[in-house]
């Protein structure tokens, strides 16, 4: 970072920031924790998304996390940001509104949030999402409930949601340290120590403890994108996957593009969509899967854990499906139309750092980058060359899933073994023992 805009991000905090913290979201002995701070608001808004001068940027982040919040406007504005909003976040609201909302309140969303939605999108506005959710936040809730809310809530973000997904936008996701969270990820602690492990672990994710962040980004999406190049010049038809309670093979459509790293809005502007990242991705032939697949972490979706999950593929759809725990939830997802197919593959080596690191982060933003995994619902229109002109009705026809979700769920381990399936019938090996063969 220059001297210069370092000065500037230090006046900026200094002309609006309250040193005078909430207690539970700067309870920290992390050494250096308001430097390490720096970095990672930094590294959201130079490698997340690259905001540049006249930029547009809408930063989605809960009530809890002022401090990284400033930092992410300051610095963003002192990369010369036309405008920052701030869509706040808090998972109490959220909870009360799930519980509480009249009927007639829960099927539809007020037009202000449309509105919101379509203002961001003619700016082609730069997202900064941030998670620090409690992940049993909506535990108990009324499922129907909470769909009802998904879909209404949908139906405002369908335009700004088919941005995000074709990459027309840049777009990030980033994660931040909450007692909540934080207890259920170091359940033995005390709130302060359980959420100083946590902020520790999302750093190392991250790569902040490095020298220079940004540098060590760069060298590691190079790999991915290595890893990703020779998997398109492959081209499988298919692939074969097994391991314990997976058998299961998912066809490839026609030109396919893996994707590893960080991508390219339709500016032609770099960003980093995850942070961390581990996977190589792809969709597949949503009308070419075919066998069982077993769940081997556990799912935080809609405030709810979803553990133990087994699903049996016919033809491409979801024929059968169950959860030890979160059932109930997981037949309430399958009923959003086009969830029953998937539209993701993606390939994470077991001995990825997220994955030695031996922790269940209840979190799909982390867990997804411990495991291979797959996603129920919609693929991403820039898996196959072209896909980002087409047409739902196009994206169909080459084999594309189109829904109104696109939820993770992780299914590879150290046993899992994975070919690639050509088109004559060759076989060749990809992974074996959850490790690029």
């Amino acid at each position: 970072m220059k001297i210069e805009e370092q000065k500037l991000i230090e006046q900026r905090l200094a002309s609006g920031y309250n040193e005078t913290k909430p207690k539970e979201a700067n309870a920290m002995t992390l050494p250096n924790f308001d430097q390490l701070l720096d970095k990672y608001a930094a590294l959201a808004v130079d490698t997340g998304v690259g905001v540049g001068p006249g930029d547009t940027v809408y930063l989605q982040i809960a009530t809890d996390q002022l401090p990284l919040a400033h930092k992410i406007i300051a610095t963003a504005y002192a990369r010369g940001a036309a405008e920052v909003q701030v869509w706040w976040q808090d998972d109490f609201a959220k909870r009360q509104d799930m519980l509480h909302l009249a009927p007639d309140r829960l099927n539809h969303q007020a037009p202000q949030m449309k509105a919101m939605f379509d203002y961001w999108l003619a700016h082609q506005a730069k997202r900064i999402t941030v998670t620090s959710s409690d992940p049993d936040n909506l535990a108990g809730v009324d499922q129907a409930r909470v769909a009802a809310y998904q879909t209404a809530f949908q139906r405002s973000y369908a335009d700004l949601s088919t941005a995000i997904s074709s990459n027309q936008i840049a777009w990030t996701i980033i994660g931040a340290a909450s007692p909540k969270w934080a207890a259920k990820v170091f359940p033995g602690d005390t709130p302060e120590a359980a959420t100083d492990k946590l902020w520790d672990a999302i750093f190392k994710t991250v790569r902040i403890y490095e020298a220079d962040p940004e540098a060590a980004w760069a060298k590691h999406e190079a790999k991915l994108r290595d890893k990703a190049a020779w998997l398109n010049s492959e081209q499988f038809d298919a692939l074969h996957y097994r391991a314990p309670g997976t058998d299961l093979t998912v066809g490839l459509p026609e030109d396919h593009i893996w994707n590893g790293g960080s991508g390219e809005n339709a500016q032609g502007e770099t960003f980093t969509a995850n942070m961390p990242t581990e996977e190589v991705f792809t969709a597949p032939d949503n009308r070419r899967i075919d066998g069982m697949v077993a769940s081997t972490k556990p799912l935080s979706y809609s405030g709810s854990i979803l553990q133990d999950m087994h699903f049996t593929f016919k033809n491409g759809r979801v024929v059968e499906a169950h959860a030890g725990q979160g059932n109930e939830v997981l037949q309430h997802l399958l009923a959003i139309p086009g969830a029953r197919s998937l539209g993701e593959v993606s390939l994470v080596p077991d001995p990825s750092p997220i994955s030695q690191s031996g922790l269940i982060f209840f979190s799909t933003l982390y867990d997804e980058n411990a495991s291979d995994h797959m996603a129920l619902g919609m693929a991403y229109p820039f898996s196959i060359e072209g896909g980002t002109k087409l047409t739902p009705e196009g994206l169909t026809a080459r084999g594309l899933n189109v829904a109104d979700t696109h939820v993770d769920f992780m299914m590879g381990s150290a046993q899992m073994d994975i070919d690639g399936i050509k088109q004559d019938g060759t076989i060749i090996p990809i992974f074996r023992g959850g490790d690029w063969a």
